[in-house]
């Protein structure tokens, strides 16, 4: 492009002439394309000003120079701007993107094309070179490749689902790390495979792989769960979705698939669902259990106060009175291993003095010990330890080791309790309390002791000498003392009549400040009985009446109701599960019908934590189970129906 000519009067510009004008006009216009003309050797002979701004010079900066003048060194030791004049010169026209420089050294990625220009009898006259730059354009593509490098990375490097592709046809075109580990075949193993290969033999047989395939396309998206299969044959639980994919224009290139092994989720899922039927029918089975045992632990207590002169009445009495306390310590062991392990079961966290629960404890199996004449011993040293807990557990938790200990000890053995003060706890300062049960009886294997707390574990014992029970009570000690802070040991040589020492370690606490207690006497107030089990309810009253106490007795809801509205009676014990009107629904109208309801105590089988509650929500003043303990029963009564005082307990 030499210098403008003169200007001329447009009359003297022929077509041709306007046209090469127009032509000139419209290449320096361009402001996204460089225009370079080049000599047959490929030096620069003019430039349009998008040239000289892609370049960074002056058009004088750029004519005279081989073109070759704006590759990089890497371009020249190969030779790529020669080749591409050649090319040029052979076919007409060179195509090509890479980097090329600027006049200052900075670098841009560009898209070149090099034309042929011949003259009017075909003979080569230069080049057009025409460049855009690209480096934008390639900035967001190396992100973009960049993040797809990393998505890869990514998807292959999970270990927990198992990602990969299918073609339309569901053969595998991807394979991660997570499927591999999850389904057991490499990459070259299974790319290319059909994915129906995964699913159980009965359920690919059926369809059923194509048509999670006709759900996904027609949905965009399907989620299933199912057995499946991993090369070598095992199954697993599996949690699918499959993905349609799809390109730019909307054309379907297959589909996307992550699985998820749940196999042991659904374990534990099922662990639990069958933690919580067995919870409930342990509470099922107390109850019902529970109903018949208390007409017979009322008619024992009734038999007691009798007086008899008849040996055989008296042994036959006693032997009951044993047996039903057996039984009845089984049910609460059951029911409170059901509780502990659903975290239902609530704790009191009052003062307790050991001495006394320990003391509880083993008046509670003397007569065990008695029956095989072993040496019972309960010793308490000066110390005399006190704890923050549950009075009644820890009481249960020293009868359930004693019980033991005189269970798995021969006639004439011994057995003893020892109640002291241990090592000073750093966290809190005070000295641990101590409670060991001590026994001469058969001892725990070695290999047991490391289970012998485990639920349902009974320690190695033969047919022909086994003691009974169903393994629930060391369990129970050991979850217990866990509730209360503390830990349970077991220590023993294994060898028969060296025995086995079981050692409770509590936190202990001060002790309170000395109170004073309030005396209790009985009065002449009207207990109002209602269970529909009639047994039930005419031995309860036989047992309330022989406390001194004017009772009178219905059966079932309705009828306590308007007995309550006629006799007016003080105290009402209330069995809850009645056909016609519940204990609960009870209350609920007496407190809504009358100014000054009688105190309602309930009397059921029911003896979960939730049980209670709901009995006080609907208004009872307690909750006992049955069989009724009678001491507590007479101890609420005398409370309650004394005349000089109202108190609540």
């Amino acid at each position: 492009m030499a210098a403008d000519p003169p200007p001329r009067s447009p009359a003297a510009l022929s077509p041709l002439t306007l046209a090469d004008a127009d032509f000139r006009l419209m290449v320096e216009a361009l402001r996204d394309h460089a225009v370079f003309l080049l000599d047959p050797d490929g030096v620069i002979v003019d430039c349009n000003p998008a040239a000289q701004v892609l370049c960074g010079c002056e058009r004088g900066g750029a004519v005279g120079q081989h073109f070759s003048r704006f590759h990089p060194p890497e371009a020249l030791e190969t030779g790529l701007p020669a080749r591409d004049l050649q090319l040029a010169r052979e076919n007409g026209r060179a195509h090509g993107e890479g980097w090329l420089v600027r006049h200052d050294a900075t670098r841009f990625w560009a898209e070149t094309t090099l034309t042929r220009l011949d003259d009017a009898n075909g003979a080569l006259r230069g080049f057009a070179q025409i460049t855009r730059d690209f480096t934008e354009r390639r900035q967001q593509e190396e992100l973009l490749r960049a993040s797809e490098e990393r998505f890869r990375l990514m998807v292959e490097g999970v270990k927990d689902y198992a990602i990969f592709m299918l073609d339309p046809d569901g053969h595998v075109a991807s394979w991660n790390l997570g499927a591999q580990q999850t389904k057991g075949y490499a990459a070259e193993e299974i790319i290319g495979q059909h994915f129906s290969k995964f699913y159980p033999p009965e359920v690919a047989a059926r369809g059923w792989p194509a048509e999670e395939l006709r759900n996904a396309l027609r949905d965009g998206r399907f989620e299933d769960e199912g057995w499946r299969v991993r090369k070598d044959g095992s199954r697993f639980w599996a949690s699918v979705v499959i993905t349609a994919v799809y390109d730019r224009a909307g054309r379907h290139k297959g589909f996307a698939k992550v699985t998820r092994d749940l196999t042991e989720r659904r374990r534990i899922t099922a662990l639990e669902d069958e933690g919580r039927r067995m919870t409930t029918f342990l509470a099922m089975l107390g109850h019902e259990l529970r109903n018949p045992l208390a007409p017979i632990s009322n008619a024992v207590e009734l038999l007691k106060r009798e007086q008899s002169e008849s040996r055989v009445l008296r042994s036959t009495r006693d032997i009951i009175d044993r047996q039903l306390k057996q039984m009845t310590r089984l049910i609460d062991d059951l029911l409170d291993v059901g509780r502990i392990t659903s975290g239902k079961i609530q704790l009191e966290a009052k003062p307790v003095r050991l001495r006394e629960a320990v003391q509880d404890a083993a008046d509670a199996v003397r007569v065990l010990a008695a029956q095989k004449d072993q040496q019972f011993d309960v010793r308490v040293d000066a110390a005399d330890p006190w704890i923050t807990g549950d009075r009644a557990r820890i009481v249960q938790v020293v009868s359930n080791l004693l019980h033991n200990a005189c269970k798995f000890t021969p006639v004439g053995g011994q057995v003893s309790v020892a109640v002291g003060l241990g090592a000073v706890d750093a966290a809190t300062g005070l000295p641990e309390a101590e409670i060991a049960v001590r026994d001469s009886g058969v001892g725990v294997h070695p290999q047991d002791l490391q289970r012998i707390f485990d639920l349902f574990v009974q320690g190695e014992q033969d047919a022909s000498h086994s003691s009974g029970g169903l393994g629930l009570g060391l369990s129970l000690v050991q979850q217990l003392v866990s509730l209360h802070g503390g830990r349970v040991s077991v220590f023993s040589s294994g060898r028969p009549g060296e025995g086995s020492e079981f050692l409770v370690q509590l936190p202990a606490s001060p002790p309170p400040e000395p109170g004073s207690g309030t005396p209790r006497s009985a009065g002449d107030r009207l207990v109002l009985v209602v269970d529909d089990n009639k047994d039930a309810a005419e031995t309860l009253s036989l047992l309330v009446e022989a406390l001194g106490y004017a009772t009178k007795v219905v059966h079932g809801g309705l009828a306590a109701v308007e007995a309550a509205k006629e006799l007016r009676p003080d105290v009402m014990l209330i069995d809850i599960g009645m056909p016609d009107l519940d204990g609960h629904a009870v209350v609920r109208r007496l407190r809504a019908e009358l100014v000054d309801p009688p105190t309602a105590i309930a009397v059921t089988g029911y003896g979960q934590a939730s049980d209670r509650e709901t009995s006080y929500e609907a208004g009872f003043h307690s909750h006992l189970t049955k069989p009724v303990d009678v001491d507590r029963l007479a101890d609420i009564l005398m409370h309650l129906l004394r005349p000089a005082a109202h108190l609540s307990v």
